[in-house]
């Protein structure tokens, strides 16, 4: 733990004419786990989009292992899991045919079949993998999009809600799917309204980067505007 692997530095966020968030720094090592925490509109999904680089900051830098990866962003999104509210799942496939699609994988190689089978077993899914995806559960169409965060092995996973639609069972495959990767020296940065049980997390309040909630900040970007 320690090591430096995701570094944010300065980082505005202005959207719809709207400074989401500004002079906002954050760092991540290698095992750590950050929760964004805040208000609605105080911008953790924003941030989350901007760090997997859907989105770009209009101030700031981003460094990937001491790579700039505000300007090459392919240094990084290779190394990153993104899973956003939504499940992105394409109904006419079954659960194991749209786990191959998002991992690259082919479910006809043995050795593609054998980690695609083990993610979804981890989730609790191995025994609907030949379901078309139109005919999961809100829960089920949850965890098969988690289980695309144990199909391939990348250090960074940045998840906006990852609990939406899971009961209690589900969450706790969650924790343990977040703990062993940690364990294995990856990192998490994550958005949830949901009681997720973490060891020793780092804590990130996104009002106190948000002029809709800190006044101060307000009153600067107000003060910026003047001289424009």
């Amino acid at each position: 733990m320690g090591q430096s692997l995701f570094i944010g530095e300065k980082l505005t966020c202005i959207r719809g004419g709207r400074t989401v968030f500004a002079g906002l720094d954050l760092s991540i090592g290698k095992g750590e786990v950050l929760v964004l925490e805040g208000p609605n509109g105080s911008g953790k999904s924003s941030l989350i989009r901007l760090l997997s680089g859907l989105i770009r900051p209009r101030n700031g830098s981003l460094f990937w292992q001491g790579q700039d990866a505000t300007r090459e962003p392919e240094i990084y999104q290779q190394k990153i899991h993104y899973i956003g509210h939504r499940n992105a799942i394409k109904p006419v496939l079954t659960v194991l045919e749209n786990l191959g699609y998002w991992a690259g994988c082919s479910p006809k190689k043995s050795q593609d079949l054998s980690g695609l089978e083990q993610a979804l077993d981890q989730f609790n899914m191995l025994s609907l993998k030949d379901t078309p995806a139109n005919l999961l559960s809100s829960g089920q169409s949850r965890r098969l999009t988690l289980s695309r965060l144990l199909a391939t092995d990348k250090p960074l996973w940045l998840l906006d809600e990852p609990s939406v639609g899971l009961d209690v069972s589900s969450v706790a495959l969650l924790e343990t799917a977040i703990r062993r990767h940690r364990e294995k020296g990856g990192a998490v940065i994550l958005a949830t309204h949901t009681a997720i049980d973490l060891d020793s997390p780092k804590r990130m309040n996104l009002s106190d980067f948000s002029p809709l909630y800190n006044t101060s900040l307000l009153q600067q970007e107000s003060l910026e505007e003047s001289w424009i």
